[in-house]
């Protein structure tokens, strides 16, 4: 049932705010293991849902962050049309409000674009209750468009989303997965070799002992790529990428912490015990290691890239939720603050969720 909650949140967040009251952001709360500790009241917009407006035209669709994300891909898929960036659920509740502010993306994002890429404009309540709108609906309206971006990946401490306008793109006529068994080094030189090519190649994955390649698009398109790429065809190729993508894959099935890394693709395998798994062509490496996090995050920073401890965070006995993420250099943590102060600034939205202040 759809419906717009807008004012009776605006005067939640407004009386917390005149309170000092903390408030923690909740839609499906399928996302509740990802970052910093959960702190303060709960402010619930899963009631807040509904499809806005949708041009399938004009590839633009305006929904509210309540919305169950499985419903807002029903109704594309109805359509023809996706959500280029392939979000992970994480959980049957999962909200497209939820999805934004953790800037999820899947197996699709290195070579589609990452969710922040298809954000087209957003309407937000700050911290301070009062309700503002960022960007629009069509790709080439840039007023206030970064900062609609910007709102993406910051798990709700700059402000509630209430509305998200997105681009939209038509599904694949037709998918197929290839794959081949490789060592570490090959599936990276394969991996990267595939990724400059010509090839309509939209996932490239590797879990230590098979390279999985997806490529999508016409028939005609799949056929002649087919004959350049070495590989079997893999009978359950949709089931693995969702496996992937929602992390049932049996990798993901480890109790110990979880931490993704990001690096440049072609990065050679780094000295860290654990057991791996690479996605975005190895752009994305998941890692479950029980190592110290100082450790891990010594050894990807040498290589120009950072580790956040992405589940599991509770194994380390006694460690800070600041070091859930990568630490922020100096100058970058200023500019963070500097946001927080102007969209929040007595910090009631997802407080240490992201960033402790």
């Amino acid at each position: 049932m759809e419906k717009d909650l807008s004012l009776e949140l605006q005067a939640q967040v407004t009386a917390a705010s005149e309170q000092d009251t903390p408030l923690r952001i909740i839609g499906g709360d399928s996302k509740a293991f990802y970052g910093g500790e959960l702190i303060g009241e709960a402010l619930s917009v899963a009631g807040h849902r509904g499809i806005v407006s949708y041009e399938p035209s004009e590839l633009v669709v305006t929904v509210r962050s309540g919305t169950p994300l499985k419903d807002l891909e029903r109704v594309l898929a109805a359509q023809g049309q996706m959500l280029p960036f392939e979000p992970p659920h994480y959980g049957d509740g999962a909200t497209i409000g939820g999805t934004i502010a953790c800037g999820f993306s899947g197996p699709r994002r290195p070579f589609a674009g990452a969710a922040r890429d298809f954000v087209l404009g957003c309407k937000v309540l700050t911290g301070k209750g009062d309700i503002v709108s960022f960007g629009g609906q069509v790709m080439k309206n840039v007023a206030g468009y970064d900062v609609a971006r910007l709102m993406t990946g910051a798990l709700g401490t700059l402000g509630v989303l209430l509305e998200i306008s997105l681009k939209v793109l038509p599904m694949p006529e037709q998918e197929v997965t290839l794959s081949m068994p490789l060592s570490t080094t090959e599936a990276l030189d394969v991996m990267c070799a595939r990724a400059v090519k010509p090839l309509p190649l939209t996932a490239a994955s590797y879990d230590g002992e098979v390279v999985c390649l997806r490529l999508s698009g016409a028939p005609s398109a799949l056929k002649a790529a087919q004959k350049k790429i070495a590989g079997e065809v893999l009978d359950y190729g949709e089931q693995y990428w969702r496996e992937v993508r929602e992390q049932e894959y049996y990798f993901f099935q480890s109790t110990l912490p979880l931490w993704r890394l990001s690096l440049a693709p072609a990065t050679l395998p780094l000295p860290l015990q654990g057991q791996w798994f690479f996605d975005w062509g190895g752009a994305q490496r998941w890692l479950a290691s029980d190592m110290m996090p100082a450790d891990i995050r010594d050894a990807v920073a040498a290589e120009g890239g950072h580790a956040t401890l992405f589940r599991n965070k509770h194994y380390y006995e006694g460690i800070a939720y600041a070091d859930v993420f990568h630490p922020l250099s100096k100058p970058v943590n200023k500019i963070h603050q500097k946001l927080k102060t102007v969209f929040d600034p007595k910090n009631i939205l997802n407080r240490d969720r992201f960033v402790i202040f």
